[in-house]
């Protein structure tokens, strides 16, 4: 890495090849460019004359205030360059040959200037190419392995060899690295070649090599991977489960058993249940493993059974049985009582649904509702495994009428409301014509609304009825204008009349009591045992106290 860094700095240095206080422009090969005269600080008003020159005596032209441009006949730039308006010079299809010093100079009305331009250029190497390939390396000997070649560069190209992305230098046993730079006479690019000898160890089997062009002017290049095989004899062998675990029953079960030597040997033995199985191959598949599936699986070596690797194999299991299943029906006020067994391989978590929505438990049945009907659904998972068992649960119970009402509807209109509750849905009949709607059926529960006209006073019965049975009610309707409330009104004016009367009640035992109070507890014969005197004493005693 110091060598890198060092020739990073050198490459640089001859990139600007600048020196103190002369301005540089940096140009890339085969590319237009601009090179300003004095910086494009130039005051056109005050210019009468500007010349361009390299080096000591190259003229490349002039230009004359309000005349044109002359361009001389120097075969480098006669038909490469020309000039803008604020006198920059421009040079078309830049080469190395035109990496050089150029001077604008100026000539004012009192003054004559000149402002010397130094232009680099550089140029990108190419994609690093290998050659002089080989395929094995042997252990212990050190062998050429490739030649990587970048061309047509400036500054030259520096080339780095790397091992699984690890860069290698030269040590003087186990790697040698060879670097050459040549310039073509004629572009003056360079051509950097680097040969890459090694010595390889047993810890270079699949191992990538690629070579790195690196370039102050680019980015990073490398090579395609290079692979070798090396050839040792196998000292370890191993064994993996190749299959994505955790493994449940039913599950297939791949195992792979790798030496590492090379060529790596074609027969592996496998021990299945402490039984021995040879192989043409390094995998063998468990296929529909069972939880008794679990164990220790080994492999060896076909000629050297004491070569030998094993790896643990578990198989997770999760058995879930629900008491009851399908679609169960049962009778109102019944009780059902549920169960479920889980066994598994480890820790579970159970949940449960009742029509998609939450429960915080297992359901209990003890007196069964209507509200309890519907689709249950428990599922319990571990790990990547995952049961789910249901039952639909029916509830069925006779029909019977909850209320039956009638209520004012339009002009002589009057509107009977009969509520029914049972599953199946209850039927209704009523015993006279008329307009009937039914609410939605939720919950076991409906409601039929009948539309009359009474013609006088009649009895009009509502009988709802499903497979389990029936009921019926009957309610009285008057055809008269003064039958306008309904029985709730009525009941509601009797317990007015009921509350008028207790609190008369009270008002009455409250008026007793006081002219009790007041009077005392004698009698108007007792008054005349006493004189007159002590009567009047006492009651005026008594008039005190009921006073207070």
């Amino acid at each position: 890495m110091h060598r890198i860094a060092l020739l990073t700095c050198l490459l640089t240095v001859s990139l600007m090849n600048q020196v103190s206080g002369l301005e540089t422009v940096i140009g890339k090969y085969g590319d237009t460019i601009e090179i300003p005269c004095n910086n494009r600080r130039v005051m056109e008003a005050q210019v009468t004359f500007v010349k361009w020159k390299y080096d000591k005596d190259g003229n490349i032209l002039v230009k004359h205030r309000d005349q044109n441009t002359t361009v001389s006949n120097d075969v480098n730039y006669k038909n490469r360059v020309s000039i803008k308006n604020d006198f920059s010079l421009v040079i078309t299809q830049v080469a190395m040959a035109d990496q050089r010093t150029f001077t604008c100079m100026v000539v004012e009305k009192v003054d004559i200037l000149e402002f010397p331009v130094q232009l680099a250029i550089y140029k990108v190497p190419s994609q690093p190419q290998i050659t002089n390939l080989t395929t094995v390396m042997a252990i212990g000997k050190q062998t050429t392995l490739a030649e990587c070649r970048s061309e047509g560069a400036n500054p030259a190209a520096n080339i780095t060899w790397f091992k699984n992305k690890t860069p290698l230098m030269t040590d003087g046993a186990a790697i040698k690295i060879t670097t050459n730079v040549d310039v073509d006479k004629e572009t003056l690019l360079s051509t950097t070649t680097s040969t890459l000898e090694y010595t390889a160890v047993k810890g270079d089997i699949d191992a990538k090599f690629t070579c790195q062009v690196q370039h102050i002017k680019s980015a990073n290049m490398d090579s395609s991977p290079l692979v070798f095989t090396v050839n040792y004899p196998t000292e370890k062998v191993s064994i993996q489960v190749v299959s994505q675990g955790p493994f449940k029953e039913g599950d297939n079960v791949t195992l792979k058993c790798t030496a590492d030597g090379n060529p790596p040997p074609s027969s592996y033995n496998f021990y299945i249940n402490e039984e021995k199985k040879t192989v043409d191959s390094n995998t063998y598949t468990l296929t529909s493993v069972t939880r008794e599936s679990t164990g220790e699986y080994k492999c060896s070596l076909v000629d050297n059974e004491d070569i030998v690797a094993s790896v643990p194999i578990t198989v997770e299991y999760l058995d879930v049985v629900l008491s009851r299943t399908g679609k169960i029906v049962k009778k109102l006020g019944e009780s059902l009582e549920m169960s479920l067994d889980v066994k598994a391989s480890g820790a579970t978590q159970t949940s449960w649904k009742k029509d998609n929505a939450k429960l915080n438990s297992m359901p209990k049945f003890d007196k069964l509702t209507y509200s309890d009907s519907g689709v249950y659904e428990c599922v319990v998972s571990m790990a990547s495994l995952k049961k789910t068992q249901t039952f639909e649960l029916v509830v069925e119970g006779s029909s019977i009428i909850k209320n039956l009402i009638k209520e004012r509807g339009e002009g002589m209109n009057k509107v009977l409301k009969c509520a029914a509750e049972g599953f199946p849905k209850p039927t209704v009949q009523w015993s006279v014509n008329g307009s009937n709607v039914e609410s939605a059926y939720e919950h076991a529960k409906v409601t039929y609304s009948l539309t009359i006209v009474p013609k006088g006073n009649l009895t009009v019965s509502c009988t709802v009825s499903n497979v389990l049975g029936s009921d019926i009610k009957s309610i009285n309707v008057s055809a008269h204008q003064k039958d306008e409330y309904s029985d709730q009104t009525i009941l509601a004016v009797g317990i007015v009349v009921g509350l008028m009367l207790v609190i008369s009640a009270i008002g009455l035992a409250y008026w007793l009591y006081m002219k009790k109070f007041r009077q005392g507890s004698w009698k108007t014969g007792e008054k005349e045992d006493g004189s007159a005197e002590e009567s009047k004493k006492l009651e005026e005693n008594q008039s005190q106290k009921a006073d207070v």
